[in-house]
């Protein structure tokens, strides 16, 4: 801790608790919200699983996005069941594998949402009593920094009856909306604890190929949005030999780091935040979170603003990469859910379907692999699996998979079911035909 004066050093010590003397001030809190992912606290969730079984405090609602394996094996133990109530924005692997560890579906109760309403939802549609986040030590002007994760703190902050940070070295100090001031907060604790980090799986050749497809189609000054995966990785390795790029993106990466290393991306021919690499979160290694920390050529602002389509067609040539679990013959696409069970979340897929198509001369590409299950399955189906759209129809743009890559702005719903035909594997191109025809698409 480097402050300026007496008076900031006495208002930490002041604020200053250990986890469960902290934990022990939300007695009597019903709704209790999380940072997302990175920024969630692991000695104030331990402290608050160690709470609510001696019951100490609760029944808690539990909101957040993304949970993290700290988060699962603390709050999320099946063993408290009966006084937790998870109710996730957008499910991660350890959120999928606490239902599972639970044996029941309904125990987490998902929130449908997207990122850049979050923080309205978490304040306007929840009453926020509590919140948890975790922070950057304390700069010489009684700045804590948000890190990682401009999200939805900033927002859930100024709003919260009770908030409570945890102080955490490894947490960078980034630029742009992320500072929070001593005044802000209610209490603090200190825990030094690596960040998570999340190491993406090397592209598959199949995901080369799509990539590849979408790489042609993305021009030297264009601004990109890239999500998460595997094709979204390979894209940006396929981005290597273009020139003066921008960055506008609700995840900050690994990937796209050599880009703007190299110089690759540098955002000059922006229109809107030039020279600026814009983010809302950030994921990845422990190499991530130091180019992260004090780099101020990487804002970060709530996803409120980020993930505004009204924001983010301001840049023209804004181009948007993200992936899907299938398509029907229409064009609704669902990136969330496998057959009756919620499998992650909206998030900002549809904010950057909308905000890059809405750009002059944007695009918006959503990436699949044609089959699944070793390609026993279509992506491509008559009808969405479980009946979920991520995606509708009216907003997709370019779909691609390793088949191909078709534009359906336009395209009537006989055009639209032929298009994805074409690009569906073919050994189930005859059936989807029989289906299309059965069902009146063509």
């Amino acid at each position: 801790m480097d402050v300026a004066g007496p008076d900031l050093k006495a208002l930490y010590l002041d604020r200053r608790l250990l986890p469960h003397e902290a934990v022990q001030t939300i007695a009597g809190c019903k709704n209790l919200i999380l940072g997302m992912s990175a920024a969630q606290p692991p000695a104030l969730m331990a402290a608050t699983a160690d709470a609510l079984k001696d019951r100490l405090i609760g029944p808690l609602a539990i909101y957040y996005l993304h949970g993290t394996e700290s988060l699962r094996r603390s709050i999320l133990d099946p063993e408290l069941s009966d006084r937790v109530t998870p109710r996730p924005l957008f499910l991660s692997h350890s959120d999928r594998a606490a239902i599972e560890q639970s044996g029941s579906q309904s125990w987490i109760e998902f929130v449908p949402a997207m990122l850049h309403q979050a923080g309205r939802l978490l304040t306007e549609h929840v009453d926020p009593e509590c919140f948890f986040v975790t922070v950057s030590p304390m700069d010489r002007h009684g700045y804590f920094s948000l890190g990682t994760n401009a999200d939805y703190g900033a927002s859930v902050i100024r709003k919260a009856k009770k908030v409570i940070v945890e102080v955490n070295r490894y947490m960078p100090r980034t630029f742009g909306e992320c500072s929070v001031h001593i005044s802000e907060i209610d209490y603090l604790v200190e825990h030094d604890q690596p960040l998570i980090e999340a190491t993406p799986n090397p592209p598959t050749p199949v995901d080369m190929t799509i990539a590849g497809q979408i790489v042609q189609r993305i021009n030297d000054g264009d601004t990109v949005q890239i999500g998460v995966g595997g094709v979204p990785n390979a894209v940006l390795a396929g981005l290597a030999n273009h020139k003066n790029l921008g960055l506008h993106s609700e995840l900050f990466s690994p990937a796209m780091m050599p880009l703007i290393q190299s110089g690759v991306m540098n955002g000059r021919r922006k229109t809107w935040m030039q020279h600026k690499h814009v983010f809302t979160f950030a994921l990845g290694d422990r190499a991530l979170y130091d180019f992260l920390d004090d780099n101020p050529s990487i804002v970060g602002y709530p996803a409120s603003w980020v993930n505004n389509p009204d924001i983010i067609r301001l840049n023209d040539n804004m181009v948007s990469v993200n992936s899907a679990l299938e398509i029907d013959l229409t064009g609704q696409i669902n990136s969330e859910q496998l057959g009756d069970h919620p499998f992650s979340g909206t998030g900002g897929q549809l904010d950057f379907v909308r905000g890059a198509y809405a750009a002059r001369n944007g695009r918006s590409f959503v990436a699949l692999r044609s089959t699944a299950r070793s390609g026993t399955v279509s992506r491509i189906v008559s009808r969405l699996s479980g009946g979920t759209v991520t995606d509708p129809r009216n907003d997709v743009h370019f779909v691609v998979t390793e088949h191909g890559c078709v534009n359906l702005k336009g395209l009537s719903i006989p055009q639209r079911a032929r298009a994805l035909i074409s690009i569906a594997a073919p050994e189930f191109r005859e059936g989807l035909e029989r289906e299309a025809t059965s069902m009146g698409l063509v």
